[in-house]
């Protein structure tokens, strides 16, 4: 690989001005679109030695065969330029966004000479207002089934308004009472049209106003005891209070917003967005994003905002935005919200109170739509038949992995140092086979590596045998060996059956890069398994290493076979992870390190009087109080730390065979006790 880029400016060609670039392939197709407040700067990080890149960027910038760029007159104008070429060239290395799925919104047919109202998916009709969008098509048809009985606006189609209009027929919905526009012959245009505005502003976060007339109304029709019309005003009431309902208050009355959750990963991130109107919640909406070039934290929320509020109407675009970090260009964004809405516009985070319990509740939900989106992913079918095979050609196999196991090791410090090992068939977890090992003296994680495959690799059988095994079991009954007869009775004897945990596995997987990779190689040499192909996975720049390689594989950002590699890591790693903590509540030397005011003196201290573990568990607090430097309350803490960690959770599985002495134990749901 060249150490400079063909293509690369001449110094002091680019201009220190703000402006937009674009990367572009061979082929003049636009791989890339940025911003820049200084584009001499921000381009030569791009033009670095590429050993330096990131791998991704490093990607990028080779397979792009020119770069131009564009100055404006503002930071402004730039954020601008960026989205409209954004949006108008889709390039493959800008973030891609994909919506969880198509929602349904309330909308208000503005452009009609008698607005009606109806539920639609539909973001695109002519003066059209939308409120939303909701989770359920349900919820929408539930909230104006109650709102047109306090604002009885039309609900039937074009074709039934325009034909009662030229019969004088009201249309079936009037007369079933279900339609209040003029086709119901019950209200002229224009008052149809006053009940719409009212409708609007309710829905816009006008409750309070249409709560208090209500009340008023209803009392004065009482006093005046003309109670049919107090009842009638009682039922809108009860309507309205049960739209209230469906949406709690969860800021103050008075506040619009727009709160964004944001959950993310290297490859994906999850965004849920949350419309506040009135201080309540108005419409939800989950949007995924695929990753291609390295992107979090603010600059992520930059392009979100973006996205979001590109293509608003200025009503949409609220008075405040509640992000949970700011993006660098803040300043500007506000400003470019505020060209577009008229008005100011506030970025700000949501530190504390009610917004930091939103903005939580908002994260929680853009976590659990991130684990839907990459589950989905690998649970499909055809997700995972297209994994395998990717996954093959990137390793250069010559048959698809079908059983696939990942290894990755676990420590607290240098101590209680575990490993695990999860497997996957035809891209699924089999949790019934996941396993542990305990780790008792090792040197770095590359040892660890080297100490769990060489354990793990020595329960297979070796090529030879599984050969002749497989062929012991293919041959006809008269084929086999036969022993020698015994007063007249022939013994056959049967093909051995395979050991426990000797099935090989298609693709070994290591947590880790080249040293993880070179000492799990070292232990297939060792071991005499070769045939078994052997790949680690980095996860900072989440890189595919082979061994014996100098250049780690790079495996896009919307394959399959990278989220397939990346759960088996993550599998891996919580498993791990798990079955340590597990260690460390039953380790004597961690529960003692947990408790206030005892130091690593006293530990020894306590440990060398006792003499044992077993002893320190069964003192009293008298006992310890007896040693030196340690006080009555301190020795009851300490008791009472000792008897919690004495009876850990029982196991809820069955014990599987030991692996070098060293006792697994795998439950229904993969954990390990």
């Amino acid at each position: 690989m060249a150490g400079q880029l063909p293509y690369k400016p001449k110094p002091g060609e680019i201009p220190t001005n703000p402006g937009v670039y674009r990367f572009r392939d061979a082929h003049g197709r636009v791989l890339y679109v940025g911003k820049a407040k200084n584009l001499r700067q921000r381009l030569s990080n791009y033009f670095a030695p590429l050993h330096t890149l990131h791998e991704r960027t490093r990607r990028m910038v080779t397979t792009a065969a020119s770069v131009e760029w564009t100055v404006v007159p503002t930071d402004v104008d730039s954020l601008q330029l960026e989205y409209q070429w954004i949006k108008e060239f889709d390039p493959p290395f800008n973030v891609r966004y994909k919506d969880d799925k198509s929602y349904p919104f309330m909308a208000i047919t503005l452009g009609d000479e008698a607005p009606r109202v109806m539920v639609t998916r539909n973001r695109r009709i002519p003066g059209a207002k939308y409120f939303g969008p909701y989770p359920k098509v349900w919820a929408v048809h539930d909230t104006i089934d109650l709102m047109i009985k306090v604002f009885p606006i039309r609900t039937c189609s074009d074709a039934s308004y325009k034909r009662a209009m030229q019969t004088g027929r009201p249309c079936f919905p009037g007369q079933i009472g279900k339609c209040g526009g003029p086709c119901s012959h019950r209200v002229t245009i224009e008052e149809h049209r006053a009940i719409v505005d009212d409708f609007i502003a309710f829905m816009q976060g006008g409750d309070e106003r249409f709560t208090r007339d209500l009340t008023a109304r209803m009392k004065a029709a009482a006093a005046a005891m003309d109670y049919e019309q107090a009842a009638v005003l009682r039922d809108k009431l009860t309507s309205i209070e049960a739209v209230l309902n469906k949406s709690a208050l969860v800021l103050p009355s008075d506040t619009d917003a727009d709160l964004f959750g944001v959950a993310e990963d290297e490859l994906s991130a999850a965004v849920q967005h949350f419309v506040i109107r009135g201080g309540r919640v108005r419409g939800v909406s989950s949007t995924t994003i695929d990753k291609e070039l390295d992107i979090a934290g603010g600059d992520l929320v930059d392009q979100i905002l973006q996205r979001v509020y590109g293509d608003a109407a200025p009503a949409d675009i609220p008075r405040r935005v509640l992000v949970p970090v700011l993006p660098p260009d803040a300043d500007e964004l506000e400003e470019w919200l505020r060209v577009r809405r008229g008005k100011a516009v506030e970025i700000a985070v949501a530190q504390r109170g009610q917004r930091a319990e939103l903005l939580r509740n908002a994260t929680l939900n853009a976590q659990q739509a991130l684990l839907r989106h990459k589950t989905r992913r690998t649970s499909d079918y055809a997700a995972r038949t297209q994994a395998l095979s990717d996954l093959q050609e990137a390793l250069g196999m010559d048959e698809a992995p079908l059983r696939i196991e990942c290894f990755d090791i676990s420590h607290l410090q240098g101590t209680n140092v575990v490993g695990s090992m999860v497997v996957f068939e035809d891209g699924l977890p089999r949790k019934d086979q996941y396993r542990s090992f305990s780790i008792a003296e090792t040197t770095d994680d590359t040892d660890s590596i080297h100490q769990v495959l060489t354990r793990r690799l020595a329960h297979l059988d070796r090529p030879e045998e599984t050969g002749d095994a497989a062929e012991a079991q293919a041959a006809p009954a008269e084929a086999q060996e036969v022993a020698p007869a015994e007063a007249g009775v022939v013994v056959e004897t049967q093909p051995k059956k395979r050991r426990r945990f000797a099935y090989p596995p298609q693709l070994l997987i290591v947590d880790g890069g080249k040293p993880q990779v070179e000492a799990a190689a070292r232990a297939l040499r060792e071991s005499g398994h070769e045939e078994i192909a052997l790949c680690g996975i980095a996860k900072r720049l989440e890189e595919i290493w082979l061994p014996g390689d100098d250049f780690p594989v790079i495996l896009p950002r919307t394959s399959e076979a990278l989220y397939l590699v990346q759960r088996l890591r993550d599998e891996a790693h919580r498993f791990a992870i798990s079955h340590q903590r597990r260690r460390r509540k039953r380790d004597i030397r961690s529960v003692l390190s947990e408790v206030p005011g005892l130091g690593e003196t006293r530990i020894k201290a306590l440990l060398r009087h006792f003499g044992s573990v077993a002893a320190l568990r069964s003192a009293t607090v008298a006992q310890i109080e007896e040693l030196p430097g340690i006080g009555p309350k301190l020795a009851e803490t300490v008791h009472r730390h000792l008897q919690a960690a004495e009876s850990p959770d029982a196991p809820a599985g069955q014990s599987a065979p030991a692996i070098d002495g060293l006792a697994a134990v795998a439950t229904a749901d993969g954990a390990t006790a």
